[in-house]
């Protein structure tokens, strides 16, 4: 296995993890995402979007193997940077962890779809 296969299996396992961190501790989130949930449906959210997006992307690499869904996740990190820098700028987000994820995001982008 290549060094950027290496990087790309090690991005789609984070993913994976991320996922998993908020589906199973939703309010340990706050603390680099800011996204608090005061009640029982924002609990929902994190863990079904946060959570469940992640593992449902990151395993549909896993099990569909192919370039493309290496790519396609690719593609789904670089759409979430260009969004967060927007943000960054027009809601006045210039904070460490927004710049830390932004970074995060175009990385993970650019190696999946190498």
């Amino acid at each position: 296995m290549n060094i950027l296969k290496i990087l790309q299996v090690a991005a789609v396992v984070l993913t994976i993890v991320t996922g998993l961190i908020s589906l199973i501790a939703p309010r340990s989130v706050f603390g680099f995402t800011g996204l608090e949930a005061p009640g029982p449906r924002g609990i929902s959210e994190i863990r079904s979007i946060l959570g469940g997006v992640f593992i449902g992307l990151g395993i549909a690499v896993f099990i569909l193997g192919t370039q493309q869904t290496y790519q396609m996740l690719g593609i789904t990190y670089l759409a979430i940077a260009v969004v967060r820098l927007v943000s960054i700028f027009v809601d006045k987000a210039s904070e460490r962890s927004n710049w830390i994820s932004l970074a995060v995001e175009i990385v993970f982008g650019i190696l999946l779809i190498l």
